[in-house]
């Protein structure tokens, strides 16, 4: 099963990315990505739906 997750920004908090991702038996997603409002790559951590 596949399931929506939000990629948000560690630096600025910001939600920037929505990815889908497999759920049974994933670790959660650490990836480096560009921020918009930071205007440079920084990490960014996996961020559950709301």
């Amino acid at each position: 099963m596949r399931e929506y997750v939000w990629l948000e920004c560690t630096s600025c908090g910001e939600r920037n990315y929505r990815t889908p991702k497999e759920t049974r038996g994933a670790d959660r997603l650490d990836l480096k990505k560009y921020c918009r409002r930071e205007r440079k790559h920084t990490s960014h951590k996996e961020s559950r739906k709301k």
